[in-house]
């Protein structure tokens, strides 16, 4: 209660409850804090906002529970048995590009472990693993004139081990690396490449599709248009031609999304019944200052993902907002047109609709907020920043942030008319010493699982597959070997690279096993293997 504060006499009042000291009686009266602190005290911590409360409760019973890994990063092979150079080999070997200089040469040798892999998401007790293909193992030049039989083996292989295991393949046909071939005729920016790609997956589909029955087309093709060829810190490295190659590599990306879905659908899916979609990733944006108009409608334009998503799950083209912004910004500095390119009508219709699924990729939220800076690469007029109070990882841009993972998947409903949805990525890194005891990845993987099924019971969202990134630590890009995401730790001294689990792996593994009913004590002591 408010008292005889020394010096200061009565006049700072420090107390939960008010006293009246002109009453002889000194009544005591309850402050709003006293109440607060009694909740606290009721709920052993400070009370919850009804939001975030945690849902108990399961996912739908045929729920599909999966981990990921992409070509590049786990194969190594880099030369072997006829494969043909990618992007990502060029880039790794040029100084100064990775850090460390690490190389994807060797990788996690998965293309010479599959018996190893399989044993892993066995361990998990997944119901699907998702890999993707490397374009330049199987057509080495990029183009179908010479097909890498021993190459094409290899993924033959890792699916019939897949399916004896009883986990069924989630298949990405492009995740980043590029054949070298390709990208020296101009790689995305040439328009060429979209037959290229069509030509590619239909391969693929011959080939594999009797048995692979979900596709993916391309893997965050945000990253391919902005970090390869607009920043350049990512294979192919593009920046010197900034102003319009992102946004024409992104527009190539989409035809060549919506020719290779036409395919399937036209010719195959009658037959293989398979789904085929394309995976967008995007981070949830929250206005920095949530009373500030300028600030919300920064949120709103954050487009990471409407780039892609509103031509596709939409009516075929650009959003206003989007195509608006570019143009205005194009013009005001000179240039005769927007950077953003236009689709033709009947491009409209060849891409709206192609989709069978919505395929999510998503870690972190940002606050964003208005700029006004000379357009460079992306003309958003936006920027963004992050709360010093959210939980930190082994990756600068991602800050554990679950609140925004249910929030972004009631957008996606409400924008894009309640689509199917499967989340294809969302897992946490960390860097340092290695410790098998990772309890920030399973605090991670307990509140954003938590907050999808809220998206499901609460929310009404579609969702009908959820996948962790990754199976194992492995070769994270520009950052090589310094940041790891895995369940399994990969001892990359050791020649034989074993792998280990942490103890997230069985925490995973114990999700899945309840579809998704978390209880508090659900992570429990780790008894460790060795996977050859």
């Amino acid at each position: 209660m408010d008292s005889f504060e020394w010096l200061n006499g009565y006049d700072p009042r420090f107390g939960l409850h008010q006293v009246d000291f002109d009453n002889p009686n000194r009544p005591r009266t309850p402050k709003r804090s006293a109440v607060y602190y009694a909740e606290i005290i009721r709920n052993n911590g400070i009370p919850l906002p009804k939001e975030d409360e945690f849902l108990y409760g399961e996912f739908p019973k045929n729920f599909w529970w999966s981990v990921a890994t992409a070509a590049y990063q786990i194969e190594g092979g880099w030369r072997a048995d006829g494969k043909g150079l990618s992007i990502w080999d060029q880039f790794s070997h040029t100084p100064l590009k990775i850090s460390n200089d690490d190389t994807g040469d060797v990788a996690c040798d998965s293309y010479h472990k599959i018996e190893a892999d399989v044993e892993m998401l066995k361990s998990l007790k997944v119901s699907h693993y998702r890999f993707s293909i490397s374009w330049s193992r199987v057509l080495p030049d990029g183009t179908t004139r010479y097909i890498n039989e021993m190459g094409l083996n290899y993924y033959e292989r890792l699916i019939d081990a897949l399916l004896a295991a009883n986990i069924m393949p989630q298949v990405t046909l492009y995740h980043w690396d590029l054949p070298l071939a390709l990208q020296n005729v101009g790689g995305w920016e040439n328009d060429t490449i979209v037959q290229r790609f069509k030509e590619y997956a239909e391969l693929l589909f011959q080939r594999l599709g009797d048995k692979v029955k979900f596709w993916i087309t391309f893997n965050e093709p945000y990253n391919t248009a902005y970090c390869g060829y607009g920043v350049g810190t990512a294979a192919p490295g593009i920046s010197i031609r900034p102003g319009r190659a992102p946004y024409v590599v992104g527009h190539n990306l989409i035809k060549a999304h919506a020719e290779a879905w036409h395919l399937y659908n036209e010719t195959y899916r009658a037959k293989q019944g398979g789904l085929i979609s394309i995976t967008i990733n995007s981070d949830w944006a929250e206005p920095r200052n949530p009373y500030n108009q300028e600030d919300i409608d920064a949120a709103r334009q954050y487009f990471l993902l409407g780039w892609f998503a509103h031509p596709i799950y939409k009516n075929g083209d650009y959003n206003e907002v989007m195509k608006t912004r570019i143009r205005d910004r194009s013009l005001a500095q000179g240039l005769s047109q927007s950077r953003l390119p236009e689709f033709t009508e009947s491009e409209k219709q060849r891409i709206k609709g192609t989709y069978d699924y919505f395929g999510l990729n998503h870690y972190t939220t940002v606050l964003t907020y208005k700029i006004n800076y000379p357009c460079v690469l992306l003309c958003r007029g936006v920027a963004s920043v992050t709360d010093r109070s959210w939980l930190n990882s082994g990756s600068i841009w991602l800050k554990v942030t679950p609140f925004g993972f249910r929030k972004l998947l009631r957008w996606i409903k409400e924008e894009y008319n309640n689509p199917p949805i499967y989340v294809t990525e969302n897992g946490v890194s960390e860097r340092g010493d290695l410790d098998f005891n990772d309890t920030w990845r399973m605090h991670y993987y307990r509140s954003y699982v938590n907050e999808a099924l809220k998206a499901v019971v609460l929310d009404g969202v579609d969702l009908r597959g959820y996948t962790a990134w990754t199976l194992m630590d492995n070769f994270e890009w520009a950052v090589g070997f310094d940041e790891k995401f895995g369940f399994y730790h990969v001892n990359f001294t050791d020649p034989e690279l074993r792998r280990h689990p942490k103890a997230s792996a069985r925490y995973y593994a114990q999700i899945i096993n309840c579809n998704g009913h978390l209880f508090p004590n659900a992570a429990k002591p780790l008894f460790l293997f060795t996977f050859l």
